[in-house]
């Protein structure tokens, strides 16, 4: 199977943000999938360099116009490698292949009366690189919902393409072919545009000479629009390059939803009036917002730095984060609060803490070595069956262009391996020794469940497969997406290894400005009076200590996975509780206060470094936090998002 997927070209006159990362993302997520399945993938992305906007900023920056462009390209690129971003191929519009194939469709469309010379006069918005007719423009400025900005009058000499011509055309061809534009409500839109009448199409300038000139009418450069589209098909050497051959048309063109009209209208037309077959699917996802519902764009200047976001957490972390927030049809919301909120709990918690806690139990009761996987019960087979249905989901999704819900749907198996952990209490099976081949089946069903991980998060972690196959001591050619739902692939006695967390959790407060920490030391540091709190009746506070003392106490949190009270004692409660996959016995004073159903799967803070002590025959490692007050008392619970090991601080 060929696939054949495109970003659109980005326009180089600022360095990329955020918002434009997405598409590339997304784009090479899709293209890692199909590789995984074994097809032919031609990935493709590129700088949209023609266009007068970019004239301006050069001048703006004093330097040229080359210059400058060489410049920021370079940025895109630097940023693509960055995030490992697979592309096969990097095109820009000031490269020869690019422009001989734009002069060659200019002529034939000339010739064949598909575009005339008339003289234009209109409004024209140079961030949008668009003409408006008067009659659209917002209150005398552009109409585009993102812009909003200063138009200028123009009237110049001007060649026009016959967008008119096709109208019909194009609307019978939408209307045939219902996944041609998606999502459903850009189709929507573009029908809604079309129906409205379609004008012809100015595209050519004679104000500046940066761009393709007219072959025939040097005078003339090519208007941006379709200078810009015909990039999809140049870049595979149209029409007699091998690659052309091979993987024209294209599988899918993914975008923002404010050039799809662009990419829905002005593209399939061009190709219909030099009668090359139209893409198969245009894909226009919604944009990235901030707190305040404000598109983040260079224009408005609330980009946040791409570079500093994937040094400070990760090329992996940052893709997870833009593919899962970005749901079909709707615009996504960003800001780094959200990002640390999703890595924390997706991330660290969920996906880092299960891998972390299950190789740490087979380094602990197999020394690392995987053992053999003996009858299977209800849980495995249940998570067998779920791991297929997930898999199915993940394909379908994908081949909607839908991220968001494949990962979604991945992170449903990652949390019923979290479960299964719960479920089948290891640290419990290894104190028994008739229970030695139950606990082998749970520990080789730990391996496997890490290995599919590894193979479903593939595509849009890249750099998870090679660290996950690190630590089970084997190389990536153990990713395969067809064994994605196949189990027992892990040979039994393979050595693995615990390893660093693959995502430790993230300490917000590390990446705050020192106004943002001012406002957090004047909050720690208020009086106690402050805080509306009755002193009457409370312990006085004992003498201070420094940092550094309160930094050699040791708070984890600690799963409780059995209590029962100590015999012959009114208080003491004895517990099992996990931390990072050993569990331990804390006898605590509580039984007062709590029966043993009342402590069983709660999550409870514990002094993890405390000298272990006897209480009553009892060795207790740790204490449990509770706080009291007369007759009352309280264990101190966190959320169970948080795993048994996280660090309190």
């Amino acid at each position: 199977m060929k696939y054949y997927i495109t970003t659109p070209i980005f326009y180089p006159n600022s360095s990329p943000h955020i918002g434009t990362a997405y598409t590339t993302v997304a784009a090479d997520a899709l293209a890692r999938y199909h590789r995984l399945q074994g097809n032919q993938v031609y990935f493709l992305t590129g700088t949209d360099e023609n266009a007068q906007k970019i004239v301006r900023t050069a001048e703006a920056n004093n330097t040229d116009t080359k210059s400058y462009v060489d410049g920021v390209v370079e940025r895109f690129k630097d940023l693509w490698r960055a995030l490992d971003i697979s592309n096969d191929d990097f095109i820009r519009t000031t490269e020869e292949r690019h422009q001989k194939v734009v002069q060659q469709i200019f002529t034939k469309l000339y010739e064949q009366g598909d575009i005339y010379k008339s003289e234009y006069s209109g409004w024209y918005c140079t961030p949008c690189e668009t003409f408006w007719m008067e009659n659209k423009l917002n209150e005398g400025k552009c109409p585009n919902a993102d812009c909003g900005r200063d138009v200028e009058l123009l009237k110049e000499e001007s060649y026009f393409f016959r967008l008119s011509k096709y109208q019909g055309a194009l609307l019978d061809y939408i209307n045939t072919h219902s996944d041609f534009i998606q999502p459903v409500s850009r189709r929507n839109e573009m029908v809604k545009f079309i129906e409205g009448g379609l004008e012809d199409l100015c595209v050519s300038r004679t104000t500046f000479q940066w761009g393709i000139k007219v072959p025939f009418d040097p005078k003339h450069v090519v208007y941006v629009w379709l200078d810009a589209l015909i990039n999809y098909i140049s870049a595979l050497g149209y029409p007699d390059g091998e690659n052309y051959k091979n993987y024209w048309p294209a599988d899918v063109h993914i975008m923002g939803k404010d050039i799809v009209r662009f990419h829905a209208i002005i593209w399939p037309i061009i190709l219909m009036a030099i009668d090359v077959p139209l893409p198969k699917v245009i894909y226009g996802h919604g944009w990235y917002l901030t707190k305040d519902g404000g598109k983040i764009s260079k224009s408005r200047g609330n980009v946040q730095d791409s570079f500093a976001l994937i040094q400070r957490y990760g090329s992996d972390a940052i893709r997870y984060f833009l593919l899962r927030e970005m749901q079909v049809g709707t615009d996504g919301t960003y800001s780094e609060d959200n990002v640390v909120e999703r890595l924390n709990s997706d991330l660290a918690n969920d996906f880092g803490n299960f891998i972390s806690r299950s190789l740490a139990m087979v380094v602990k009761f197999r020394d690392g070595i995987v053992p053999p996987s003996g009858q299977e019960q209800a849980l495995e087979l249940e998570l067998k069956a779920l791991s297929t249905e997930v898999k199915k989901a993940v394909d379908k999704s994908l081949r909607k262009c839908d991220p968001a819900s494949a990962l979604e749907e991945i992170w449903r198996f990652v949390a019923r391996c979290n479960k299964y952990v719960d479920e089948t209490a290891p640290w419990s099976l290894a104190k028994q020794e008739d229970q030695r081949e139950r606990l082998d089946t749970v520990l080789y069903t730990f391996v496997e469940c890490i290995r599919i991980m590894a193979i479903l998060t593939a595509p849009f972690m890249p750099g998870i497969p090679s660290k996950i196959c690190g630590l089970l001591g084997k190389d990536e050619r153990l990713i395969k997406w067809e064994e994605a739902d196949q189990w027992g692939i892990l040979e039994e006695g393979i050595k693995v290894q615990k390893g660093e967390p693959l995502f430790p959790r993230i300490d917000m407060t590390e990446y705050l400005t020192p106004e943002e920490t001012k406002t957090v030391d004047e909050k720690q540091n208020a009086p106690i009076e402050s805080l509306e709190m009755p002193v009457l009746g409370f312990e006085p506070i004992k003498e201070e200590i420094s940092i550094d003392e309160f930094a050699k106490i040791d708070l984890r949190v600690g799963k409780v996975v059995s209590a029962e009270k100590v015999e012959k004692t009114d208080k003491l409660m004895k517990l099992e509780v996990e931390i990072a996959g050993e569990v331990r016995t804390i006898v605590s004073g509580i039984a007062k206060h709590y029966s043993a159903e009342d402590l069983i799967n709660q999550y409870v803070v514990v002094v993890a470094n405390l000298k272990p002590t006897k209480l009553r025959g009892i060795t207790s490692q740790g204490m449990i936090l509770a706080a009291s007050q007369g007759e009352v008392l309280e264990v101190l619970t966190v959320n169970k998002r948080l795993p048994g090991g996280a660090r309190v601080k």
